[in-house]
C-alpha cells in the first residue's frame, strides 16, 4: 500500500519540476529584469510626442517597488489623464488637444496592447480630466482650455455612445490664469446623484444634479474658494463625507465636509503646501489621501516636492514635512493599492520616482528607483 501510493506522487512532483523548468523566462523590454509574479501593472499616460506619444505599460513589483519592462501600449494625442473599468477590461483617456477628446480602449486577448473602440469631441479644448460613475453608465469629462464640462452616456459594453451633454462655465478671478472659466476636475458623487465640477478659472466647485434620466439639472455652487484659489483637483474620504481639494493658483490644500444629500460643501480647514520661507514659483497639481484616510499628499510643481499631512478625525489637516520627488514638475502622483508605496509621474525630468510609505507617519522614503518615460502626466494601477 505504501508503495502504491507514493508513486503517484512523486510522478506528480516530478511533472512540477519539469514544467517549472520548461517555463519561459520573461526577459522583458530593454536589458530590464523580469517582474515578480506578484506585481502589478501600472499604466502611463503621457504628453510624449512624435512616435513616443501615447499610453504606457509598465510593472510593479509590489514587494520592492521596482519598475520593470515598460511597453507602448497605444499610441495617443495628449492623453493626459486615464480613467479604468472596474474589471480592468477598459482604460478611457481625456485628449489634451484643439479641439479634446475622450477616447475609449479596450485590451487585446493577451493584454499586450489596447485597441482605440471609440473616439468623442469633448465639445471644448483641452480635455484634462475625466470620471465614470459607479454604475458605469456616465462618463463625464473637464475642458481646461474652454472652460465647459461634457457628459456622456455610456453602454452595457463600456462603449461611449455619441450624445453628449455639454454645458459652458462662465468668469473669471483675480489671478492672471483666472481670464476665463477652467473646468480642470469633475468627479460623480458615491451616491450617483450629483457631478461635482472644479473650476481653477472662477473659484469654485459646481454641484450638478443627475436627474432619472441620467441628465445634468441647474448647477448649484457647492464650495466657493477664496479668490486666486485656483481649486484644480477633489478627492473623497474613503469612509467619512469628507473632500479635499488642492489649489493650483495659491499653493493650498482645502479640507471639508459634504452633505451627500444636498451636494455641498463645507470647510473645515485649509493650509499650504510650501515651506514658510520659499518665495518661487509654484503650481499644484495633484492630491490624494493614504488607504486609510490618516494621511493627505500634495504635489508641488516648481517646489517639486510632495507636502504630507496628518488628517485628525474632524478633518483638520497639519503638515508633516515635505518632500522632495526626485524630479521635476511632479504633475500626478499615486499611492499603491496597498499604501505602502507612492509613486511620482514627473513631467518636465522624464521620469517616475518610488517612494516607500511609512504606514504609521505617513513620512516617505526614496527607494532609489525610477524609470524614464518621456512626459508622463498620469499614473493609474
Amino acid at each position: 500500500m505504501k508503495h502504491t501510493s507514493c508513486c503517484p506522487l512523486f510522478f506528480m512532483l516530478l511533472l512540477i519540476t519539469i514544467g517549472c523548468k520548461n517555463q519561459p523566462k520573461n526577459t522583458g523590454s530593454e536589458g530590464q529584469q523580469p517582474v515578480q509574479k506578484d506585481g502589478l501593472k501600472l499604466l502611463v499616460g503621457t504628453f510624449a510626442e512624435g512616435e513616443e506619444q501615447g499610453i504606457y505599460q509598465v510593472d510593479f513589483n509590489t514587494e520592492t517597488g521596482e519598475l520593470t519592462n515598460r511597453q507602448h501600449v497605444v499610441k495617443e494625442n495628449k492623453p493626459g489623464y486615464l480613467y479604468l473599468s472596474k474589471d480592468g477590461e477598459r482604460v478611457y483617456s481625456s485628449n489634451g488637444t484643439k479641439p479634446g477628446s475622450v477616447s475609449a480602449f479596450q485590451w487585446n486577448e493577451d493584454k499586450s496592447a489596447l485597441e482605440r473602440v471609440a473616439n468623442r469631441p469633448s465639445i471644448g479644448d483641452g480635455a484634462c480630466y475625466i470620471a465614470l460613475n459607479s454604475n458605469e453608465n456616465l462618463l463625464a469629462a473637464a475642458n481646461y482650455a474652454s472652460g465647459g464640462i461634457v457628459l456622456y452616456p455610456v453602454n452595457e459594453k463600456g462603449a461611449v455612445l455619441d450624445a453628449p451633454q455639454a454645458i459652458q462655465h462662465t468668469g473669471n478671478g483675480p489671478h492672471p490664469n483666472q481670464n476665463s472659466a477652467h473646468a480642470h476636475c469633475v468627479k460623480f458623487s458615491d451616491n450617483g446623484e450629483f457631478l461635482y465640477a472644479i473650476d481653477l478659472g472662477i473659484d469654485q466647485i459646481l454641484t450638478y444634479p443627475i436627474d432619472s434620466e441620467n441628465k445634468l439639472g441647474k448647477a448649484e455652487v457647492g464650495l466657493q474658494l477664496d479668490p486666486g484659489d485656483g481649486p484644480r483637483h477633489l478627492i473623497f474620504h474613503p469612509s467619512k463625507n469628507m473632500a479635499f481639494v488642492i489649489n493650483e493658483l495659491s499653493s493650498t490644500v482645502v479640507s471639508a465636509t459634504i452633505d451627500p444629500a444636498t451636494g455641498q460643501f463645507q470647510r473645515i480647514d485649509k493650509l499650504s503646501t510650501l515651506p514658510t520661507d520659499y518665495d518661487g514659483k509654484n503650481a499644484c497639481a495633484d492630491i490624494h489621501l493614504s488607504p486609510n484616510g490618516k494621511f493627505l499628499y500634495a504635489s508641488n510643481r516648481g517646489h517639486n516636492s510632495l507636502a504630507i499631512y496628518s488628517v485628525s478625525d474632524s478633518g483638520h489637516l497639519k503638515l508633516v514635512t515635505i518632500e522632495s520627488v526626485q524630479g521635476d514638475w511632479p504633475r500626478n502622483f499615486t499611492l499603491s493599492p496597498d499604501g505602502k508605496f507612492l509613486l511620482v509621474a514627473n513631467q518636465k525630468s522624464n521620469n517616475i520616482t518610488v517612494f516607500k510609505v511609512d504606514q504609521q507617519t505617513g513620512l516617505l522614503e526614496f527607494t532609489g528607483t525610477e524609470i524614464s518615460i518621456s512626459q508622463p502626466v498620469c499614473l493609474k494601477f
